[in-house]
C-alpha cells in the first residue's frame, strides 16, 4: 500500500494487520518498539528499519515493513501491558504523515 504525503513524498507501507491491542503491545514491547501512536481513536505500531531513512533520502520515499493497528477510542499516555510492563503513547493526531496513514488504512478496511 502507497500513501502520498506531498508530491514529492510517498510512504510504502509493505504489510498491514488489524490486531487487538494487548497483542499489539506485547508485541511492541517484546520487540523492542518503545512506543506506540494514536490518531482519532487508532493505535498503530509501526515497525521501520534503519535502511528505510537511507531509502528515504535518496528516492524521496519512505518504506515501513509493518503496520498493525487497533481500535483505541480514548487516548491514554501509557499503556499497561501487564503488571509492571508499560509502554508509552505519543498522540499524533496532528501530523500530516499519520493523517496519511490512517486514511489509507480506513481505505483498505473497506475493500
Amino acid at each position: 500500500m502507497d500513501v502520498e504525503i506531498a508530491a514529492t513524498k510517498k510512504v510504502s507501507i509493505l504489510g498491514l494487520d488489524k490486531r487487538s491491542v494487548g497483542d499489539i503491545a506485547w508485541c511492541a514491547t517484546t520487540y523492542g518498539v518503545n512506543r506506540l501512536y494514536w490518531i482519532d481513536g487508532y493505535l498503530l505500531c509501526l515497525e521501520v528499519y534503519e535502511k528505510s531513512f537511507e531509502h528515504e533520502l535518496k528516492n524521496k520515499e519512505f518504506p515501513i515493513s509493518q503496520i498493525c493497528y487497533a481500535e483505541f477510542p480514548k487516548y491514554e499516555k501509557i499503556y499497561e501491558v501487564e503488571k509492571s510492563l508499560q509502554i508509552p503513547i505519543v498522540n499524533v493526531s496532528d501530523m500530516k504523515i499519520f493523517k496519511s496513514i490512517l486514511k489509507a488504512i480506513k481505505e483498505a478496511e473497506k475493500g
